[in-house]
Order: structure tokens, then sequence, then C-alpha cells
């Protein structure tokens, strides 16, 4: 099945570039492990990571990433990526709506601007939660339902942005 991730990630280059999230190179200091070398610094799950600019940052950080996306074409640019940079990431295809989230096994989960509606969202980050280690942290960022009336990006729908 071709996504419309998949069309959209089909061009030329990476739609996002390959430089990590602001907000996630600005908090990433307090996942679990930060400051440990090599792969000791804990397990990362990227939820919707689509290239994988997100999840290879982090693996260049020293974390054991998994990155999850529903665009076979994305992850194929997330391999081609980590290639590049010289590290190794796993990456899983699959919906998120049903994907399970492994318990008490990961140091970090990161969803930047993946929006999904509250049907899929809500048990979903119920998984998040029973999914992190103790102390482990839930990096989130995605837009707010008053994002639509300043038409600069972002779902159009509202039932996709967090309120």
């Amino acid at each position: 099945m071709i996504t419309r991730w998949d069309e959209r990630y089909a061009e030329d280059g990476f739609v996002f570039g390959t430089a990590p999230n602001d907000f996630l190179r600005a908090q990433a200091h307090r996942i679990p492990g930060q400051g440990k070398k090599g792969r000791d610094k804990g397990r990362v799950l990227c939820l919707g990571d689509g290239e994988g600019r997100n999840g290879v940052w982090l693996a260049e950080q020293g974390y054991a990433v998994t990155a999850v996306d529903l665009s076979q074409v994305g992850l194929e640019k997330t391999q081609a990526l980590a290639a590049e940079r010289g590290v190794a990431i796993e990456t899983i295809f699959a919906d998120l709506a049903d994907y399970p989230i492994e318990p008490a096994a990961w140091s970090g989960i990161v969803s930047i601007f993946c929006h999904t509606p509250t049907e899929i969202r809500v048990p979903l980050h119920r998984r998040v939660v029973d999914g992190l280690t103790e102390g482990g942290l839930f990096i989130l960022e995605g837009y707010h339902s008053d994002q639509i009336k300043n038409e600069t990006g972002g779902p159009s729908d509202p039932e996709l942005l967090i309120t």
C-alpha cells in the first residue's frame, strides 16, 4: 500500500531536511543515559520518524534507536541517512494505531509532529507511558488547535491537533 507519506518522501532530497528538530535537540539531554558513552545510553523509540532526521541524530548521540513509520519510502531514506552518517538504526514499518510498544523498555520515546486522530492518539500515549523505563522521558512536539488560524503549517483537521 502506497501512503500519501510515501508519495511525499519519494521526492528528491529530504522533505524536512536532515538536521534534527530544534525542540528535540534542546530536550534530548533529559533522556536518561545522557553523558554515558556508547550504546549503554539507553534505548529510544521514535514514533512517526519519517525520513529519520531525528532518529539518526539520536543514534549519533549514542542511543540505540528504533524508528517506526507508516512510510516504507521514509524508512528506506532513514537507513540511507544512517549509513551516510555511520550509525545503525532499527526501522519498523508499522501503523501506530496498533503498534505494540514494549513495556518498561525505553529510556526515551519521541514524537515530533506525529499527528494522529484522538482514537489513535489516546491509546498510543497510554502505551507510551507504559513503555518508558523508570525515569524515562516522553518528548512530544505537536501543533495546538490554535495553529489552524495561523495558516503556517501543520494539519488543517482539528482532530489531528493537540489541545
